[in-house]
């Protein structure tokens, strides 16, 4: 599709829904024509909209990915977050139908007083069902439950042409397969069935203790990965020398039937909602005073007290945490982003094999902290491999490093990422559109299996012929091959 004249054809239907739309880490942003569907035939209309004006059209869920994959620069910008109706549920089953706009916020808490969570989840509540499966999230339980798309049964389609497509591992499988983590390129979900987590308690029970390095965390969840339900782990990524790669892991296990004896009362939202204050401060207002932090000496030292911390627990130590709580770390300071305020964050994620992974990881480290651009959150997760085209799952583990960007540093960061590619790809990494602001076309052609990239862009030319389904992040890593 050409949209060298789309601009004009957005100012033709009127200025009041122009907006500019940022990725949730706030450094990368676009002006697009915002509309929020509530219903299919509005969707429908839309899109034929976008046809008759040879607009492009970008597709939104709750607008969680760190970078570029919801923008669009002069788009249709389809955010769907008002199609949010919980379809049907099933207790006895735990199956569930839902519009793409329903949050998994929304989910768990329709669902866990019957004893059951949603199977995988990511570190936020707040991302929709279309989201969760066009960028096919994991979560802290990805090695045993693997992504998202592999707890979805099925769903329906809508093409941009208006067609509605019902796909499932048997019916339309190859869409199915690359509809899940496919960003957003071949149709929009109005329809995901999806199979949750039948659970004892409103409580799991976790361990969290100290690890010395990479390789030694690495260890530590190699011990746990048979018997942990979920394993997640936080690096401090400023230390150096001996101390580079430190961290904390937690563990966490479902409880099982009958250790809970009063298992309806845990599992009352009133138990499982995050506090709203923290030591008697508004979390509201929390925001504030990390800002003052956000920096390299700010949080050093608040990487050295939390991990200090974690050694006055004795190792062996459990405690019960609330499924929500443990779930949504990223939730109990809302707006935190905002300590990042004026220019924002991007997010860093690579994905590498077992063998690998340790020092690969380590370069990422020295490499950050050479260039004086330090992440100031890393976060650490074990990954098994799944069955969709566009995928970033493979059997080894994942590093999310969270880096400030400021206007004196941006230029610097980008290169860095260059650079930290390099060493992602040396070790057989692969990527994660959802948190992406920095991949090149090159990258993406390097870690995506050519079958695999070879049968996405078929699929795309399929469903998509005229290329109306784009975002920044499309334009940027594919151009004219979804055009």
């Amino acid at each position: 599709m050409r949209t060298e004249h789309a601009g004009e054809n957005l100012a033709a239907l009127g200025p009041r829904h122009w907006a500019r739309v940022e990725g949730w880490g706030m450094a990368v942003s676009a002006l697009g024509y915002l509309h929020q569907p509530e219903s299919i035939d509005e969707l429908r209309a839309l899109f034929a909209l976008a046809r008759e004006s040879a607009t492009p059209v970008t597709l939104r869920g709750g607008g969680r990915s760190y970078g570029d994959a919801a923008i669009g620069e002069g788009c249709l910008v389809a955010d769907v977050s008002r199609m949010n109706r919980i379809l049907s549920w099933d207790k006895e089953t735990g199956i569930v139908e839902t519009e793409p706009g329903v949050t998994i916020e929304q989910l768990w808490k329709r669902i866990i007083p019957d004893g059951w969570w949603p199977s995988v989840v990511s570190g936020t509540m707040f991302t929709t069902m279309a989201g969760c499966a066009a960028m096919n999230i994991h979560g802290k339980n990805n090695y045993r439950a693997g992504t998202f798309g592999d707890n979805v049964l099925e769903f329906d389609l809508l093409l941009p042409n208006g067609d509605i497509v019902t796909c499932n591992r048997e019916q339309n499988a190859d869409l199915f397969h690359g509809a899940i983590g496919g960003f957003g390129m071949l149709g929009c979900f109005t329809r995901l069935k999806l199979k949750a987590k039948k659970v004892h308690s409103g409580f799991l029970r976790v361990e969290a203790f100290n690890t010395r390095s990479i390789p030694h965390m690495i260890e530590e969840f190699e011990e746990r990965v048979e018997d942990a339900d979920y394993l997640v782990g936080w690096i401090d990524c400023i230390a150096g020398g001996r101390g580079l790669g430190r961290g904390t892991v937690h563990s966490a296990n479902y409880l099982p039937p009958g250790e809970d004896p009063n298992p309806r009362e845990s599992q009352v939202l009133s138990v499982q909602e995050l506090p709203n204050a923290i030591m008697g401060v508004p979390k509201s207002l929390m925001w504030w005073p990390l800002s003052y932090f956000t920096n390299n000496l700010g949080m050093r030292a608040i990487n050295t007290a939390k991990y200090h911390a974690g050694n006055i627990i004795p190792r062996g130590a459990m405690h019960l945490q609330a499924h929500a709580a443990f779930a949504f770390l990223l939730d109990y300071v809302p707006n935190w982003k905002w300590s990042y305020r004026p220019t924002g964050l991007i997010q860093y994620q690579s994905f590498i094999p077992a063998e690998t992974a340790a020092g690969a990881f380590e370069k990422l480290l020295r490499l950050s902290q050479k260039a004086g651009l330090p992440s100031y959150l890393g976060v650490f997760k074990k990954h098994r491999p799944d069955p969709f085209l566009m995928t970033h799952a493979l059997d080894g583990y994942s590093l999310a490093l969270d880096f400030r960007v400021t206007p004196r540093n941006r230029a610097a960061l980008w290169n860095l990422c260059h650079r930290m590619d390099d060493v992602v790809l040396d070790a057989g990494g692969r990527f994660y559109f959802a948190k992406d602001a920095t991949l090149r076309p090159h990258v993406v052609e390097q870690y995506i299996p050519a079958d695999n990239l070879r049968a996405f862009i078929e699929l795309k030319h399929r469903c998509d012929p005229h290329g109306l389904l784009q975002t920044d992040l499309s334009r940027r890593l594919f151009g004219e091959q979804f055009a």
